[in-house]
């Protein structure tokens, strides 16, 4: 008999009741290293007083309204968002998947406009993710994504990873657009090279195509700056963020330029939630302190502190692990066993990572994890790699 959760996950046997910081406690009082933080999403831990302030004061007054009318906090978030980075504009939605479907809208909107409606082949890379929608597996296009689907939502064309001269040869005239994460999360924390980013940028605008990026997951100070393609040096078009920008509420949005944002004028995209007071007053919460500089300054110091430990960890069982990829603090331990079995030895260990393609398991802790928890960790990492050893 189904079960009245549809079971589309494999579900670990744990469930959690509370949380402080980078700790999470399950219903039978065990306390766990959260090295995961929702999937990149607790930006700020658990329970943050800052959040918990926001949410709370909002909720006290006003919950939903609808996008029929003007919402304060909206806007004021929208500014932020501005006054921080490339975009002249920005729609807010609830998830990454929904900023993906309006960034294609956006780009293939922008082209109709242009007389060329004919343009519409976006170009993605194996490897990505882009969200679980058909447009949005119709991007990533690994059959792992799209078996039992089809038929896919025509238009993308996909690449090697990182081949540059891959994609010199496909960008034409009947370009829209590249979409790509400048680092791969789900696709195994593979970070695209600064050069490469930089050349994309100018073979975009060598072929007049449009530069989305995807920052769901390495956005919002996860790699040391507020946005990962800031290490580059480059400005987007289009970019789609979700994740860590509300902190563990349900929040994303797609900011562009005033040029890539034309086509979208009343009435060609709406969201029912999109941009809720609730949203949008976390959301303004976590940029206020994401976005400071002295914060993303101990990102970085952080970082340099928990990569140190995990080369030591690759240097110590060179039969468990293979190297350490990503930026910031979005790092992979490459493993040599199947990753999975040191995930499930980390549930012993009372540590929680996530794995990845490419048999990488995934570091994604808060922001404001502490020293002492990040030497924490490396004690049960360390565990959790003797015993898959051991067993």
């Amino acid at each position: 008999m189904i079960p009245s959760v549809l079971p589309t996950y494999a579900r670990a046997p744990l469930s959690f009741e509370s949380g402080e910081g980078s700790w999470l406690t399950t219903t039978d009082g065990r306390r766990f290293l959260d090295l995961g933080a929702g999937i990149a999403v607790n930006a700020l831990g658990h329970a943050h007083p800052a959040l918990v302030a926001a949410l709370t004061g909002q909720a006290n007054k006003l919950w939903h309204v609808s996008n029929l009318y003007e919402i304060p906090g909206q806007k004021a978030l929208a500014d932020k968002l501005v006054a921080a980075t490339f975009a002249d504009t920005v729609f807010f939605t609830n998830s990454g998947t929904e900023a993906l479907e309006l960034s294609v809208k956006m780009v293939r909107k922008y082209w109709y406009e242009k007389g060329q409606p004919e343009r519409i082949e976006i170009i993605t890379f194996e490897g990505s993710f882009h969200g679980r929608s058909t447009a949005a597996i119709a991007a990533s296009g690994s059959e792992k994504m799209v078996k039992g689907f089809g038929p896919l939502m025509p238009g993308f064309t996909h690449l090697p990873f990182g081949d540059m001269e891959a994609l010199k040869a496909a960008l034409s005239d009947k370009t829209a657009a590249v979409l790509i994460e400048p680092v791969q999360g789900e696709g195994g924390i593979r970070p695209l090279p600064d050069a490469d980013l930089r050349a994309m940028r100018a073979l975009c605008d060598e072929a007049g195509a449009l530069l989305v990026l995807d920052e769901v997951q390495c956005g919002m100070g996860r790699t040391g700056k507020l946005f990962a393609h800031e290490w580059a040096g480059v400005t987007p078009d289009i970019m789609m963020v979700a994740k860590g920008i509300g902190g563990g509420f349900p929040l994303g949005a797609v900011l562009a330029t005033e040029s890539a944002a034309g086509g979208m004028v009343v009435g060609t995209h709406g969201s029912t939630y999109g941009g809720n007071p609730l949203g949008c007053a976390v959301g303004g919460a976590v940029m206020d302190i994401v976005s400071d500089p002295d914060f993303l300054a101990g990102v970085n110091r952080k970082a340099s502190h928990l990569r140190q430990g995990l080369e030591g960890l690759v240097a110590i069982h060179p039969d468990i692990f293979e190297d350490v990829r990503g930026v910031g603090l979005m790092l992979g331990l490459k493993c040599k066993p199947t990753n999975t079995d040191l995930v499930k030895a980390g549930y012993d260990q009372h540590v929680l990572t996530v794995p990845a393609a490419d048999n990488v398991v995934r570091l994604l802790p808060a922001l404001t994890i502490s020293d002492d928890d990040i030497s924490t960790a490396i004690e049960k990492l360390d565990a959790a790699a003797a015993q898959v050893k051991g067993a």
